[in-house]
């Protein structure tokens, strides 16, 4: 679980394995500890955040808190996914 960095409590981070064949560029948002059903969260190509689901409950004003933070270091995120996983998609 490569962790990206951490807003507070909450952790933003990939999966070591992020599918195969590799999904587009996204994170995960949970709270204290990495979780299998964590919020995720995809990255589009133009650095904006569009949440795939939830499935952590976090509050809505600390998600949208959450997706500031990650729009303004989006380009850090793609490229770290590049690094980690040797190419981009995007899924919009």
């Amino acid at each position: 679980m490569p962790q990206i960095f951490s807003i507070g409590s909450y952790l933003i981070y990939f999966w070591s394995n992020e599918g195969e064949p590799l999904e587009p560029v996204h994170i995960h948002v949970s709270k204290g500890h990495p979780e299998k059903n964590a919020t995720k969260i995809w990255i589009t190509k133009t650095l904006h955040c569009l949440v795939s689901n939830n499935n952590s409950k976090i509050p809505e004003h600390t998600l949208n808190n959450i997706i500031e933070i990650i729009e303004n270091r989006a380009f850090e995120i793609v490229s770290e996914w590049q690094t980690r996983f040797g190419e981009l998609k995007f899924y919009c």
